[in-house]
């Protein structure tokens, strides 16, 4: 989110308020190779002057990541252009098939956005002050702010039509977060509700029916806000594809013109903060606490386990300097443990293999993760999850202090 995910306190307002969201609990105890890599990355001086080869690299390393960025975004854009052709069709014909099409091309189109939410957390275009993130990803959403809710008919934007007459983009975009952070009107998460409804059930995901667009009341402006949610959508993801396009006056010129050093503890920065702080704590150590599904990131879809995965693999990319495009091909150039291998080798590997091992262990998350956060049979592979993704993190700053660079991977305030 734009104020970066703070999670809510407890939930009241008489059950209209159902959201994926929860107290925030305290992270669990650092292990040992976690707390060994943290007391390594203390503050460090400026970077010593580099050899012109090792500087060179470093200029690689940099360009190759924008390069990913770029196609990253791309792809995050052209599947939501996919996403939005498919609401459209879904609108114009609401059947259980045009209904279930609609849900796919939205689960498609979180496997690229995933991969980019390692981009953020530096004041890149993503969630610098004005940038767009709290309109595409924000959560935990409060559904009776939309749409009606269970002991709620008449809950919500769609169904208050004496004060919203017309439901657009632009209205979307001025509610967003209006009066409280759970206030969620717009984003994938907006979307996912209208296509999923509330998860009411502890084994499957939200049943809305595809005649909430056909005979339910205000099927037609429940169509239309679905219209407005994917333009705004569109529009938002097209933008930072222009920031990080080539041979532009963009941020990736500033980017790629600031010092190399600078653009590394950015990139440093990015994935350290998503592992520890972000993805291991408020998206999963706070679920695993509280045991309660509400606290999920893709509560309705239950498609939590994806957001995981991709989130990881966005780190494994912008380590490794490798992305795979939707479309299959692969962008591959000068990465960090390149950099590393040419300056630490000892470290590189052991950066590699923690890197492998967080992989390895969201994979190993059992599905859904609802259910993999209350089955006691399920949950170490959970908390061994959070531990592998906390390791990796402080892993990184012992990587930045390595490269004479200082990182901070708590969430920014």
């Amino acid at each position: 989110m734009k104020r970066l995910l703070i999670i809510l306190p407890a939930i009241i307002a008489m059950g209209l308020l159902a959201a994926c969201g929860g107290t925030a609990a305290p992270p669990p105890e650092p292990t040992a190779a976690a707390a060994e890599s943290a007391a390594v990355a203390e503050p460090t001086a400026a970077p010593a002057a580099d050899s012109p080869e090792i500087a060179a690299l470093k200029g690689e390393v940099a360009a190759n990541y924008a390069a990913i960025v770029y196609a990253g975004y791309e792809d995050a854009a052209t599947t939501a252009v996919a996403l939005q052709a498919a609401l459209q069709a879904f609108v114009a014909n609401p059947t259980p098939e045009t209904h279930q099409a609609a849900k796919d091309a939205w689960l498609a189109a979180r496997e690229p956005y995933g991969q980019t939410e390692v981009f953020r957390f530096y004041g890149g275009p993503i969630d610098d002050e004005d940038g767009p993130e709290g309109l595409i990803n924000a959560w935990p959403l409060d559904e009776s702010y939309v749409d009606y809710v269970e002991g709620a008919p008449e809950a919500g934007i769609i169904n208050n039509a004496a004060e919203y007459p017309t439901i657009d983009a632009e209205l979307l975009a001025s509610l967003n977060e209006a009066g409280a952070e759970e206030n969620i009107s717009a984003g994938y998460h907006a979307i996912e509700f209208l296509l999923w409804g509330q998860d009411l059930s502890a084994d499957s995901n939200g049943g809305r029916q595809y005649t909430d667009y056909t005979t339910a009341a205000n099927a037609d402006r429940r169509g239309a806000y679905l219209l407005a949610a994917a333009d705004l959508l569109v529009a938002n993801l097209q933008g930072l594809v222009a920031e990080w396009a080539p041979d532009a006056d963009n941020y990736r010129a500033a980017f790629l013109a600031q010092d190399a050093n600078e653009s590394i503890r950015q990139m440093l920065t990015g994935m350290g903060v998503l592992s520890k702080s972000e993805l291991a704590g408020e998206r999963m150590f706070v679920a695993y606490d509280n045991q309660d599904q509400e606290d999920e990131h893709s509560c309705f879809s239950d498609n939590t386990h994806r957001d995981i995965i991709t989130n990881a693999q966005g780190i494994y990319n912008a380590l490794t300097g490798s992305y795979t495009r939707s479309d299959g091909s692969t962008i591959s150039g000068a990465s960090l443990l390149a950099l590393l291998d040419a300056t630490d080798p000892a470290l590189a590997g052991q950066m590699r293999t923690l890197a492998e091992a967080a992989l390895a262990q969201v994979n190993a998350i059992p599905t859904p993760f609802d259910q993999a956060i209350v089955v006691a049979e399920s949950r170490p592979a959970v908390l061994a999850a959070v531990n592998a993704l906390q390791d990796q993190g402080d892993a990184l700053a012992q990587v930045a202090a390595a490269l004479g660079l200082q990182i901070n991977t708590d969430l920014p305030e």
